[in-house]
């Protein structure tokens, strides 16, 4: 049976980087090693993470003002890293609440100082992007989430911060189009979306916002000792870090971001154009906030739930269970999913709706 791969992370992966990531395994670069191997301050390896860094910073058309740093703990050790290195004693910061990953990053900054919710769509269950609000001028950074993985919006511009650095969660959407990522102080993602395999986190930082906290930071969490240390300060997650390489290079010979964005608005309007116009389905997101990743949806009667995803099931959709904490629908459309595999799913709903 041929399997689509919606799963919202860790999630699919372009065929050949599964291919030159197993060959790897056995024999990487033809050394009579693998990847599994190697040590880690190799010049082997070492170019590797180099390339990979690199591969980051042109992606995003960033210059050497900024440092990329591949570190370990997901980005839920981000949400505590980034006021542990940004967030000055005494100080605050902004956030902006428009999911379940907003919620968390929050709770952890207020463990280091004031974190002030200067955006919240709690009152509708996070189906929209709040565009309006003001932040502090006092406040050292604003953060938001680009993408919201568990609730299905993104944000399709900018947050207005003015002259408050941005910081970025891009988890679910790096690499998936180009932005303004010269506009934000400090982005970060785990790679398992869009970027690689779990195990590695992405940092992007301009380092003229560092080491102005006034406090004492334990050094495997500082920035700054990671940055001097070319992401080696411990032993980096090797394997993970040589398939964010592989992926990276092949979004880069698929044509960079402006690729993947022609791509994921395609699988993204095949996708709604049917959700919108079945009657068995409900979208649950505003139109204009839709996620082109991560699409949200539910069946109108909820008996009808299980057999859809009986349905899914016996066909090979995997992947289509919404995220345990807020149940329905979902399915996750990122930068290795095929097109065929959007019309697959399509074509099983429309045959579902046409039953009942």
């Amino acid at each position: 049976m041929k399997r689509h791969n919606f799963n919202s992370g860790p999630s699919i992966l372009p065929q050949e980087v599964l291919r030159k990531a197993s060959e790897a395994i056995i024999d990487f670069n033809g050394l009579g090693l693998s990847i599994l191997e190697i040590g880690h301050r190799t010049p082997w390896f070492t170019e590797v993470i180099e390339e990979a860094r690199a591969l980051v910073k042109e992606l995003m058309g960033l210059d050497d003002t900024y440092s990329v740093l591949f570190l370990q703990g997901g980005a839920t050790t981000q949400f505590m890293q980034v006021p542990l290195n940004l967030l000055p004693v005494g100080g605050q910061a902004a956030y902006i609440k428009n999911g379940i990953w907003g919620t968390k990053a929050i709770k952890e900054a207020e463990v280091f100082g004031k974190a002030v919710t200067v955006g919240d769509t709690s009152d509708r269950n996070h189906s929209y992007i709040q565009k309006n609000f003001t932040v502090d001028e006092g406040s050292s950074y604003l953060h938001y989430t680009s993408n919201n993985t568990v609730e299905g919006t993104q944000w399709h511009s900018l947050p207005a911060a003015g002259d408050t650095p941005l910081i970025a969660d891009m988890s679910s959407d790096i690499f998936s189009r180009p932005a303004a990522f010269d506009k934000h102080a400090l982005i970060y993602a785990g790679a398992q979306k869009n970027a690689g395999a779990a195990g590695a986190t992405i940092v992007v930082i301009k380092n003229e916002i560092l080491g102005k906290t006034g406090r004492n930071i334990s050094p495997i969490l500082d920035y700054q000792r990671h940055i001097k240390a070319a992401s080696m300060l411990n032993t980096p997650p090797v394997f993970a870090v040589y398939v964010s390489l592989l992926t990276l290079r092949w979004i880069k010979d698929q044509g960079g971001l402006i690729e993947m964005e022609k791509r994921a608005q395609a699988r993204a309007d095949l996708f709604y154009a049917a959700l919108d116009q079945l009657d068995v389905f409900k979208p649950l997101v505003e139109k204009e906030d839709r996620s082109l990743m991560n699409a949200t949806f539910t069946t109108k009667n909820k008996d009808l739930e299980a057999p859809f995803l009986e349905l899914c099931k016996q066909n090979g959709m995997v992947g289509v269970k919404g995220h345990r904490s807020v149940g329905g629908l979902r399915v996750s459309m990122y930068n290795a999913m095929p097109i065929s595999s959007v019309q697959a799913l399509v074509d099983l709903m429309t045959e579902f709706d046409k039953s009942k």
